[in-house]
């Protein structure tokens, strides 16, 4: 009987937090600063997600310069609530990949977009990846999540 005092409390503000105040919908930010400084220091072609759905949320955003060339990351929660990285760089490919993906990725498939054709890894473990590289950029959307969501970020990329 005294522990059912507790627990119903309990019970109420969990209930309460999640359904009234979206305590587990993830925190979303602005990453257009973060974005515009990217695009400004024109060092490489910056794509912008245009027209992904409400269930999107943009979560973290970073632009760092390095002495062998500048990085923007981009993380997304996707509607599934998976973690999705977008990473656009001007380091070398060969470079990037190994320290985004792992030594060990492999190539399994192509996807083919707007923005040109992507090339589909099997990354880390039970991450996938898409790759779209050419003379002075490369960008990389990863995350452990379907390849449908992977390829519906590609897909926005403008």
């Amino acid at each position: 009987m005294s522990l059912a005092v507790l627990l119903i409390p309990i019970a109420l503000l969990l209930t309460f937090y999640r359904l009234v105040l979206d305590g587990d919908k993830p925190i979303a930010i602005d990453p257009a600063p973060t974005v515009q400084e990217a695009q400004q220091s024109k060092l490489f072609p910056v794509l912008v997600a245009q027209g992904l759905g409400d269930d999107w949320h943009t979560s973290s955003a970073t632009f760092r310069r390095a002495e062998n060339g500048a990085t923007l990351r981009i993380g997304y929660v996707d509607p599934d609530k998976d973690p999705i990285q977008l990473v656009q760089s001007n380091v070398p490919a060969a470079t990037l990949l190994p320290q985004e993906l792992s030594k060990d990725a492999e190539p399994i498939g192509n996807f083919r977009a707007q923005t040109g054709v992507w090339r589909l890894y099997n990354a880390r473990p039970g991450e996938r990846a898409l790759v779209l590289a050419d003379q002075s950029r490369t960008v990389v959307i990863v995350g452990k999540t379907d390849t449908d969501n992977l390829e519906s970020l590609a897909g926005a990329l403008r």
